[in-house]
């Protein structure tokens, strides 16, 4: 099963289903972004939704993205705020987008599903201003190299969707080939994890100042 349909076979379920991941991932984006008023904020991989409302609260607009239309009826259905868009949208096309539009970037829990960063990492930098960030917040690929992958389970029946390997210097790398500065990289342990390898890494990055428009 490819991944747009796995994720809207699961959207019906996916806010319902125990997952230490995704709950983990929604701490952790409120402790990065928790205190970070911004302008306008681009949510990559927006799902359900468990993430839009605390960008609501710090971004002046939001157009939350995600490529699965189950996923954003999920969404609309229970966020309202009137500086919310939802949008479907392919990531691996080009975004539409306009260049320096955003001030902060946020994709969560998606890049496992997705074959090229350098692609990902292009179009983010083009899509944010001058001293935008981007929030980064993956499976640790320790998890991958012991097999985890995106999953779930409906009736007997248990559905695996397609990921892909990302190491951390591939992250490093694709960000500065596309003019992104590292600020923070941080590893998150659940507290089911204990004596475990890390369940997310996070990746905090800055647009860089063109150094062409100061010289």
């Amino acid at each position: 099963m490819d991944v747009q349909n796995a994720y809207d076979l699961w959207s019906a379920n996916y806010d319902a289903d125990h997952n230490l991941t995704r709950d983990l991932d929604q701490t952790v984006t409120e402790m990065i972004l928790g205190n970070l008023p911004v302008g306008a904020v681009l949510e990559i991989g927006c799902g359900t939704g468990k993430n839009t409302p605390l960008l609501a609260k710090i971004g002046e607009k939001v157009t939350a993205v995600d490529f699965s239309a189950g996923m954003i009826a999920q969404a609309k259905a229970k966020i309202t705020a009137p500086n919310v868009t939802f949008r479907v949208a392919d990531i691996t096309q080009p975004w539409p987008t306009a260049d320096a539009a955003f001030d902060l970037i946020t994709c969560n829990l998606i890049l496992e599903h997705v074959a090229d960063l350098d692609f990902i990492f292009a179009e983010a930098s083009r899509s944010l201003g001058v001293g935008g960030r981007l929030l980064i917040s993956e499976l640790h690929p320790f998890k991958q190299y012991q097999g985890s992958k995106a999953q779930f389970q409906q009736g007997e029946e248990t559905t695996f969707i397609p990921a892909f390997i990302h190491h951390v210097s591939d992250f490093l790398s694709a960000a500065k080939a596309n003019a992104l500065d590292l600020l923070v990289l941080n590893e998150w342990w659940h507290e089911a994890d204990e004596a475990k390898p890390p369940r997310l890494i996070t990746f905090l990055f800055q647009k860089q100042v063109d150094k062409q428009l100061i010289a």
